[in-house]
């Protein structure tokens, strides 16, 4: 080992009581000699030089004289005693590099509506290929099944439905102990929205309350301990998803049920897709970094421009007394609550503290990471689609 590679040259040593020169070592101050080291240089490999001890006498100004030119001791006293070893060192007058800050579980939920907001490379954040062959297969099975045969597409909706209570509440457990009853919910969210779709407004209405108390009594075999917690979220789960669902089969249960169906997944889809690619080529300012960071104005102004243009177009084409401008409202307001309905989500995967509800459908998440869009959407796009050209 080089001698001089750890401390100061020898004539930084300081000079200790007496006159006696000192040497700085690993932790005390080793007195050092002018004798040089006590072995031979053939025996360095084998002996590790041991200090000399000064002489207590008179002598000191002597010994101090020599202790000037003496070599400077290094490494451990003891055989025992493991010797530091030394780390890589960085450029001269180069800081050392920072570590990388710890990822936000939050940041790059749905693809980010603009990713890279304020980020020197962007990124899509997910494999592309798998989200796109995963979107398009979705696409086929929805569009074939709400033209051929509407009770599968109902069948589909129920499904969904099921699927996105289950990572809702193995969420909700797993990340606060919130123990909600998913029997009552599954079987009344399936209930809600067949009534929706046979006995319109009035039979989704009661089944929804139906479920409500099924979730009270449920809970009753359990202890009272939290008791409040789980039903309040129960409650709360049974409104978030298969009540909102329940308006697509509302949509369905008209004369033109599918061509307002297919406007509405257009116009929700178009939204993401316009605040993706805009958002993630020009995004620079985020629309609520406290929820999702990766959102932007920018992208938020992409989803309402292209879902204005999707309505007019589906309004003026795919429904029965549609006019353009009434697609522009529609268009709008689809872009609206598709945006809000996204960061709804993201505030409940913030406050869980994880990035996606699911790990079913490579490249989205979960079924409740393609809900989170659709679902707000579906109450407004079936009441202005009432107001425009009614219900019937």
């Amino acid at each position: 080992m080089n001698d001089s590679s750890w401390g100061a040259p020898p004539s930084a040593g300081l000079r200790g009581p007496g006159g006696q020169g000192t040497s700085p070592g690993y932790g005390w101050e080793v007195p050092t000699s002018s004798a040089g080291p006590a072995h031979e240089v053939g025996e360095a490999a084998q002996t590790r030089p041991m200090p000399t001890v000064p002489h207590a006498g008179g002598d000191s100004g002597e010994a101090a004289d020599r202790d000037r030119g003496a070599a400077r001791l290094s490494g451990p006293l003891f055989r025992d005693e493991r010797e530091p070893q030394p780390g890589p060192r960085p450029p001269a007058g180069r800081p050392p590099t920072p570590p990388d800050p710890a990822p936000d579980p939050a940041s790059a939920d749905g693809g980010a509506r603009g990713a890279g907001a304020g980020q020197g490379k962007k990124s899509a954040g997910r494999n592309l290929r798998a989200a796109i062959g995963v979107g398009v297969g979705l696409g086929v099975i929805i569009v074939a099944s709400l033209f051929i045969y509407k009770p599968v597409f109902v069948g589909v909706v129920a499904v969904a439905v099921v699927v996105g209570l289950w990572e809702l509440t193995s969420r909700l457990t797993e990340r606060k102990d919130i123990r909600v009853p998913l029997v009552p919910l599954a079987v009344g969210g399936v209930a809600m929205v067949v009534a929706g779709y046979v006995r319109g407004a009035q039979g989704a209405v009661v089944a929804v309350a139906l479920t409500a108390l099924a979730v009270l009594v449920w809970r009753m075999t359990e202890p009272p301990d939290n008791y409040l917690r789980d039903v309040t979220a129960g409650v709360f789960a049974a409104f978030y998803v298969p009540f909102l669902a329940t308006f697509v089969a509302l949509m369905l249960d008209t004369g033109d049920g599918p061509w307002r169906v297919l406007t509405f997944l257009l116009l929700t889809v178009v939204s993401d897709t316009g605040a993706y690619a805009v958002g993630w080529r020009f995004g620079k300012h985020p629309l609520a970094p406290r929820i999702s960071p990766g959102k932007t104005r920018e992208g938020l102004l992409g989803a309402v421009s292209f879902a204005m243009v999707a309505g007019a177009l589906c309004m003026q084409y795919l429904i029965d007394d549609g006019v353009w401008w009434q697609g522009l409202l529609l268009g709008l307001a689809a872009a609206v609550s598709a945006t809000l309905g996204d960061l709804g989500e993201s505030m409940i995967k913030r406050d869980l503290g994880i990035k996606d509800m699911g790990k079913l459908l490579p490249g989205h998440g979960g079924i409740m990471d393609r809900l989170d869009s659709l679902l707000p959407t579906a109450p407004v796009v079936w009441l202005l689609l009432v107001i425009f050209v009614g219900g019937g």
